[in-house]
Parts: structure tokens; C-alpha cells; sequence
């Protein structure tokens, strides 16, 4: 049963909620009726008392509420969430086929805000990032296990993202046993360990699947044009997914992160692909510091990868993160060789697409080259952007190619 605690709202602030936009701020709200808790499902109102939508309270957060539902007659209790998760699971059933790393519940765009849930072979790992899915924790677990038939899942709601909305940090088993040190992947005809107590995120890049395929098929594609492997550089490589997936595809690959323990697990994901030849090129270093000496080393590559952290951990960000973009495009585009190929990114939610591209563009212009944009890249389809959310877009991507 819906609560009966309700928001009621300033005018002229109903407009992004009959939009169906589910972010409410603390600045648009006039009035609270009846005295919610953190997590309890209120009703939205106009300042007339027009009804809007069901939404979870967060006395916290300036991000005051999220909303559920647009549509009155329905409540949000148990099966409501069960359907809402069944539903969100079944529409990426069909992505088994390519790997059984998957993003399964991704907060707003599937109706739950706030919720994260990723699959891992037969392990389940899950965050919960706000307090109205914070309280219906084990609704949602019980559900997730039942949709998946995954018994374990561990919970990694260790982000800073609860302490914005009055939570602790969350850490260790919810659903049946410890999961093992390491878990072996696949995706598409590659396999990678996942650490999913201490690797980023929940462990693993699952958003940066389909370009790491695509990025495979350049490196396929470069070294029929030139008759050799493709010499290709990832930046900021992590765990070497885009390594593996290069060195498939037929390149010769140097590997660049700042983690000496990433590089270490990058290493053993290459043998784990049984990959012919030396176990790659790895270089533990400062990406901005190393592409300035392999520019001052003349050297140059064919294919070359950029996907940092997150520069802009919000908008107060946005111009340093900026200079950090263009700093290391510049850098790569100086170091591709004509007719090469430049996968950048951004996974930074206040830099938007354009924005993203207009910096990229200015370091193609200080970098004295000319190059086209061949694609815009973005996050696979289990990450997929609710039409009225436009805030759930944070991974963006470019393809260019340098012509001279």
C-alpha cells in the first residue's frame, strides 16, 4: 500500500514531472505533508493538488525524490517491484549469447532509480544508490534472485553516492555465499577475470563491451590494409579488456595504466586468451607523463585507445576535466599514424555529447591534423537511456579517423 505522506510542489515546478522526468529537487518542493521517512513512497502534487507521481522520499539529498510511477493506480509495494525486475532481466535475455557479463537493472532507465545490478556468470552484483531502493532491499534481492536463479549476490554499495543520500556504506554478501576471488568471463570469443570485491564499479567495464568488439574489428581491418599488425596503445587500460580485444583482432599492443596491481590481472587476462607471442607490452606510468615521452620517442600507432576514470565527478568539474580531455587527445592524435584509427571517451555524466565532441574537435585543430568522425560511441544495450532521463547518459564515445 502507498503511503500516505505527500510532497506538494511550487508553482510552476510540476512541468519536467508531467514530462515524466523522475528527479524531483529539495528547491521545488513548497511543502511536506505528514512526516516521511527516508525511502517511503510519497505522493507527488502540483501546488494545486493535481496528483503526479509516486516517488521515493530522501529527507538527505538535495535530490529530495525519485520517482516510481507516473500512473496513480498503482502501488508500489512488493510485486510491483518483482514485475519491474522481471521484466528489466527479461529484455536482456537476448545479450546471453555474446557474454554472460551483463548489466541487468540499471536505476532509472528500468523504473527502479537508484538501483544497479550486474551479472557475472552465475554471480549477481548489485548497488543501491538511493533510499527508496535502500529500503525495499530485500524486495528487490528476493526478486533478482528469482528472475536470474542466481542464488549469490554481493552487494558493492560502497560508492560516494550513499553518503549523498544520508547512507551508509554497504559491503559484503546479501544473497547466498562469498563469492570467489576470481570469476572467469566471456565475452563474445574472449574470456577476462573479474575481481568483484575490489575491481572498479562492480568489478568489471561491462558498458564498454560492444566497443571493445568494434575495436577488434579495426585492428582486424588495419592490418589487412597494411599487411603487418596494427601497432595499437591503450590508455588508461585497466584490467586489459581493450587489450585482449586488439590483440584478437591482430595488434601489437602497448598498455598504459597508473595501477601496477591492474596490470598485473591485465597480464593474466592475456593468458587467459592464450594469445600467441610475448604477453603484450605493459607499462605501468601516468598516462598524460606517457604519451608526452612516447610523443618525444617519435613514435606513432596505428589504433589508439583512450577510456580514463571519470574526470568531472560533477558539474562544479567540468572546465578542469575539460583541460584533461583535450590534454590527452591531443597527445593521441599526435601519435596516430595517418589513416589510424582514435576510439575516446568519456564516462564523466556532466560532460555531455556535444560538449565531449567540441573538446575532441579543438585537439584535433591545436594538433595540426585533419580527421573525420566516423562514429559516436555509447554504453551497450543493457545500459540503455530512459527518453526523459537524459542525465542517464554518462559513457560517450568517439570514432575518428586521422587522414593527415
Amino acid at each position: 500500500m502507498n503511503a500516505t505522506a505527500e510532497l506538494i510542489l511550487k508553482p510552476g515546478k510540476e512541468r519536467s514531472l508531467r514530462r515524466r522526468h523522475p528527479w524531483l529537487y529539495d528547491t521545488a518542493i513548497g511543502r511536506v505533508a505528514g512526516a516521511p521517512a527516508a525511502g517511503e513512497t510519497v505522493a507527488v502534487r502540483s501546488h494545486d493538488g493535481q496528483w503526479l507521481a509516486w516517488a521515493a522520499y530522501s529527507p538527505s539529498s538535495t535530490l529530495r525524490a525519485r520517482c516510481w510511477s507516473f500512473t496513480e493506480s498503482e502501488r508500489i509495494d512488493a510485486a510491483w517491484l518483482a514485475a519491474r525486475v522481471k521484466e528489466a532481466v527479461g529484455r536482456r535475455a537476448h545479450l546471453a549469447a555474446a557474454s554472460d557479463a551483463l548489466r541487468l537493472l540499471f536505476g532509472e532507465a528500468d523504473g527502479l532509480p537508484g538501483m544497479i545490478a550486474d551479472r557475472y556468470a552465475d554471480q549477481l552484483v548489485v548497488q543501491f544508490q538511493a533510499a527508496g531502493v535502500e529500503a525495499h532491499r530485500d524486495a528487490l534481492l528476493d526478486a533478482l534472485v528469482a528472475a536470474t536463479g542466481c542464488a549469490n549476490v554481493f552487494d558493492r554499495s560502497d560508492s560516494a553516492g550513499r553518503a549523498r543520500e544520508g547512507l551508509a556504506p554497504a559491503f559484503g554478501v546479501a544473497r547466498g555465499a562469498e563469492p570467489p576471488p576470481r570469476i572467469a568471463i566471456r565475452e563474445h570469443q574472449r574470456r577476462a577475470w573479474v575481481d568483484v570485491r575490489r575491481g572498479h564499479k562492480t568489478g568489471y567495464y561491462i558498458d564498454q563491451r560492444d566497443n571493445r568488439e568494434l575495436a577488434a574489428a579495426l585492428a582486424g581491418r588495419a592490418q589487412a590494409q597494411l599487411g603487418r599488425p596494427a601497432s595499437a596503445l591503450n590508455c588508461f587500460c585497466y584490467t586489459g579488456a581493450f587489450s585482449v580485444a586488439l590483440a584478437a583482432g591482430g595488434g601489437d599492443v602497448l598498455s598504459i595504466d597508473s595501477s601496477a596491481e591492474a596490470l598485473a590481472l591485465a597480464q593474466e587476462n592475456w593468458l587467459l586468451n592464450g594469445l600467441a607471442g610475448p604477453a603484450g607490452q605493459w607499462q605501468c606510468a601516468n598516462v598524460f607523463d606517457a604519451l608526452r615521452a612516447l610523443r618525444a620517442d617519435q613514435r606513432s600507432f596505428d589504433l589508439i585507445v583512450l577510456d580514463p576514470p571519470k574526470f568531472a565527478a560533477s558539474h562544479h568539474h567540468v572546465e578542469r576535466a575539460a583541460r584533461a580531455y583535450k590534454d590527452i587527445n591531443l597527445s593521441a592524435l599526435r601519435l596516430l599514424a595517418p589513416g589510424g584509427y582514435l576510439l575516446t571517451f568519456s564516462c564523466s555524466g556532466a560532460i555531455g555529447v556535444e560538449l565531449f565532441q567540441k573538446i575532441v574537435a579543438g585537439a584535433v585543430i591545436d594538433a595540426g591534423v585533419d580527421a573525420q568522425l566516423l562514429r559516436r560511441l555509447a554504453a551497450g544495450e543493457d545500459h540503455p537511456l530512459r527518453m526523459t532521463h537524459p542525465e542517464g547518459e554518462y559513457l560517450k564515445g568517439l570514432l575518428l579517423q586521422r587522414l593527415s
